[in-house]
């Protein structure tokens, strides 16, 4: 294994964007942040859309940071991103227009509308995919229905990190981990699902080959490397660019006995899987198949995650006071114990317009008090992610017929050790926590492995175990945790009964 690289990790996230030097000296590897930035959604009328060229200019700064602090180019760059949104080039490879944020409105009623053309069992069948109304698939459903001029004019179809890797080198593909994210890929048979996007309507001609992870794309453009003042040109490779898929290749020591956790503005949790997993159980448990940086996959469900509170923060500032993540921890750690619970993966917190009066009004709709202080509104999200957690993982077991005995987290929620040990507490079991940055290492380690500096996935897990601390939460007053997690479960079922009524079923 050589010595002495660097490569830049581009690590994109729904609330905000990081440049990052990921250092390889032969054993370890040394993160570094070069360049952070805000990212989020831009309302235009009423839609939602990501400032795309925005982003771009913020990476040129990053790659301007490294260039200005070394000199030297780097032995390499890749990008990863969150899922499901994309960029649309028409036949100039100019942006057909500014891409639509996830959480934008025009999705909404999408899926049951083409119910009765393919049911959410029929989409699992044939992408492996739980059907979701952010998703690739019913975006595009919805923009070929109303015959939306950037579709019309599309040429190619490129998810979010592949538009950044085609503005850094000129190559046109989709990267298998972000495609497996789109409700328009065939996990089982490895391509995009024709029949799929035939049924929706939606143009086959935009989509472009799947590359997998590890793939070196090409050498970065003249243009970019002359604007950033790079002396040499060096090679822009696709990692696993959905971010969870390189958070999940930068956890050591993930076997077959413990559960992987991604926590941050979404939570997502599952196994590694040698095979996609579409038995009927995994079907209405709500778990998903998405490519891993190996090329096999992952099992996991994905929830709403951290989101649900960085919402109310947002709506207190709203107000006039602004509280720190560490000013809620507190908070929540005086507040009493199960006293207000959510579901966090039901559909009323995926993008409500005010998040606090949504936990308030499920709570009173659900027999519950509502919470009233910052510290209630913490604990009562802290306390349902946990349970939500613990039931996800039971089902995991029973699907998998695996004894789960570990639960591995990566992300931002590593940082909060009240969290942690109330996740360890929840589920009985112990909560390794580490590493934080984890998409932007398992970025840099799979480009360490496509440019030979390592020799495979295993020996970069190896190098980042060393390379890293990890924290472990052992878990404690387990038997409260078990007494209250039927209080949970019955909030969620008692939900459930009175959302019938209204559903007609």
């Amino acid at each position: 294994m050589s010595e002495n690289v660097a490569f830049l990790a581009v690590d994109l996230g729904a609330s905000s964007g990081r440049v990052m030097e990921c250092r390889w000296d032969g054993e370890r590897f040394q993160l570094s942040e070069l360049h952070r930035f805000w990212n989020g959604a831009v309302r235009v009328n009423a839609s939602l859309h990501w400032d795309a060229l925005r982003i771009w200019s913020e990476i040129q700064s990053g790659m301007l940071k490294y260039r200005t602090a070394h000199g030297s180019s780097p032995a390499g760059i890749g990008v990863d991103a969150w899922g499901v949104d994309f960029c649309l080039l028409d036949e100039r490879d100019r942006l057909a227009g500014n891409p639509y944020h996830y959480r934008d409105p025009r999705t909404k009623g999408v899926p049951e509308t083409l119910s009765s053309v393919l049911s959410a069992r029929d989409f699992f069948r044939a992408t492996g995919n739980q059907t979701t109304e952010i998703n690739s698939a019913f975006q595009l459903a919805g923009m070929a229905a109303e015959q939306d001029s950037q579709l019309l004019a599309a040429h190619t179809f490129l998810m979010m990190p592949d538009f950044f890797s085609f503005l850094l080198c000129g190559s046109k593909g989709v990267e298998y981990t972000e495609a497996t994210t789109t409700e328009l890929y065939n996990v089982r048979a490895r391509r995009w699902s024709r029949e799929t996007i035939a049924a929706l309507g939606i143009p086959s001609h935009i989509f472009p080959e799947v590359v997998m992870p590890g793939t070196v794309l090409g050498d970065l453009r003249a243009s970019v490397q002359t604007d950033a003042g790079f002396a040499s040109l060096f090679p822009c490779v696709a990692v696993a660019s959905h971010d969870t898929a390189s958070a999940v290749a930068a956890i050591p020591d993930l076997d077959e006995s413990s559960v992987f956790l991604s926590c941050g503005t979404w939570s997502l949790i599952g196994v590694p899987v040698s095979e996609p997993n579409l038995s009927e159980e995994a079907f209405t448990g709500g778990f998903t198949n998405e490519g891993a940086a190996d090329g096999t996959a992952l099992l996991m469900k994905n929830l709403t995650g951290l989101w649900i509170l960085q919402e109310c923060v947002r709506a207190w500032e709203v107000t006039g006071r602004r509280y720190e993540w560490s000013e809620l921890e507190r908070a929540a750690a005086g507040a009493a114990p199960f006293r207000s619970l959510i579901d966090p993966g039901d559909r009323r917190f995926l993008s409500p317009a005010d998040m606090p009066a949504a936990i308030g009004n499920y709570c009173t709709w659900t027999g519950q008090p509502a919470p009233r202080s910052p510290g209630e509104f913490a604990r009562c999200v802290f306390e349902s992610l946990s349970f939500a957690y613990r039931q996800t993982i039971e089902q995991l077991e029973v699907i998998t017929g695996r004894k789960l005995a570990a639960i591995r987290l990566v992300g931002g929620g590593c940082l909060n050790r009240f969290l942690c040990q109330m996740i360890a507490d929840a589920c009985g079991q112990p909560v390794i926590a580490g590493p934080v940055e984890a998409a932007a290492l398992g970025n840099a380690m799979v480009q360490a492995v496509a440019t030979g500096h390592i020799g495979s996935l295993a020996e970069g897990r190896a190098a980042i175990r060393e390379s890293v601390q990890r924290l472990e939460f052992a878990p404690s007053a387990c038997d409260t945790w078990r007494h209250a997690v039927s209080n949970y479960t019955s909030v969620v079922a008692r939900a459930l009964r009175l959302d019938r009524p209204a559903s007609g079923t």
